[in-house]
């Protein structure tokens, strides 16, 4: 198998020389070089053409964002982004991963630095074997376009409709270019995007920002409405329920599934049993296959589902799995939807209104 070619940028010498230590324990793995700034990578990219980079958050003469955004520009590439759990340290990221950035990695303490840091190393190592396999493509496409297209519901007597949405790698993007497209009297939507618990809060807020419904990190018991997006907690499970004619968020601490929590299989899942709603479910772009089983489901119970096109997700798992199970009804380009999602809303309501008009013929 072809090696894996890895330049590390970041300003600590001593965390270039742990992570040079670390990487040389995998077979698969070359380090070809290292950078101490943005404008050392810079060089360094040109004359060693890495195939994936890790970027410290925060370096002098030029921040790991500001250097991202201007390489997604001219030479889009796997970059991992190494930040810290702080709030200003998620914010950043945040922004990272909206710029291009396969995904992150949170730096450990610097008390565990020389101490056993198995975890890590692990997850540093998949981290770099995913990044060589995404899609360039999509990176190339990420952060292109800013305006969004301003798309309008044909009805707004919209109850009992829900729009449920799963992500994972490459998902904070693919989320925001979704729902900053949905107008403000959109029907709920509920969103399960694997990210940790530090994170979720200010992913919320960040959508909160730019979208024109209404972005909650979503708490327990809170009532579903339309015009408002629910994003599953960070380390919990996020889940419906239909109580004395609401729909209600329940969080669960339950184990992960999929190794992963919150899961898109428990979120879809719970939806099957809402025998009183009519779901419209989107599988995105993310790694392994959560939420491709309960798609399917959701499916065969006669609800609309969508999995993300293999051309614009990052990572194409989750929507490939529900994709080889024909678990979806449409394989959708990213940039398509929302407008596809509104769609089927819209010919969901228009169905309700032909049985109507039949009964009161009748």
């Amino acid at each position: 198998m072809k090696l894996i070619k890895v330049l590390i940028v970041d300003d600590s010498k001593l965390v270039r020389e742990i992570l040079k230590e670390i990487l040389a324990n995998y077979p698969l793995i070359c380090i070809v070089g290292e950078a101490s700034d943005a404008f050392d990578a810079r060089d360094k990219i040109k004359l060693l053409n890495p195939d994936v980079i890790t970027l410290d958050v925060e370096m002098p003469k030029m921040d790991g964002v500001t250097f991202l955004k201007n390489l997604m520009r001219l030479r889009p590439m796997p970059v991992i982004m190494l930040s810290t759990l702080t709030t200003k340290g998620a914010d950043i990221t945040l922004q990272a991963l909206e710029a291009g950035a396969v995904d992150f990695i949170t730096k450990p303490k610097s008390s565990t630095l020389m101490g056993n840091l198995s975890a890590f190393n692990n997850a540093l190592y998949n981290q770099i074997l995913l990044a060589s396999k995404v899609n360039v493509g999509a990176l190339k496409r990420t952060n292109v376009d800013e305006t969004t297209p301003s798309l309008e519901m044909s009805s707004t007597s919209n109850e009992h409709h829900i729009i449920a949405l799963g992500a994972s790698t490459g998902g904070t993007e693919a989320l925001r270019e979704i729902l900053r497209a949905m107008p403000k009297d959109c029907p709920p939507i509920i969103a399960t995007q694997h990210i940790p618990k530090t994170f979720s809060g200010r992913f919320a807020k960040r959508l909160d920002d730019i979208c024109k419904m209404k972005v909650h990190e979503a708490r327990q018991g809170q009532t579903l409405e339309k015009g408002n997006i629910y994003i599953a907690p960070g380390d919990l499970h996020l889940t419906i329920k239909y109580v004395n004619g609401r729909y209600l968020c329940q969080l669960e601490d339950s184990s992960p599934v999929n190794r992963h929590k919150p899961s898109v299989d428990v979120m879809f899942t719970s939806l099957l049993k809402l025998k009183t709603a009519t779901i419209h479910a989107g599988l995105l772009t993310g790694m392994g296959g959560d939420g491709a089983k309960s798609l399917l489901q959701l499916k065969q119970q006669g609800h609309f589902t969508l999995v993300q096109d293999k051309a614009t997700s990052m990572v194409w798992g989750m929507p490939r799995v529900a994709y080889n199970l024909n678990a979806h009804c449409k394989d959708v380009p990213l940039n398509q939807v929302a407008k596809v999602l509104l769609n089927s809303v819209d010919n969901g309501l228009l169905q309700k209104d032909k049985v109507r008009m039949n009964d009161v013929l009748v």
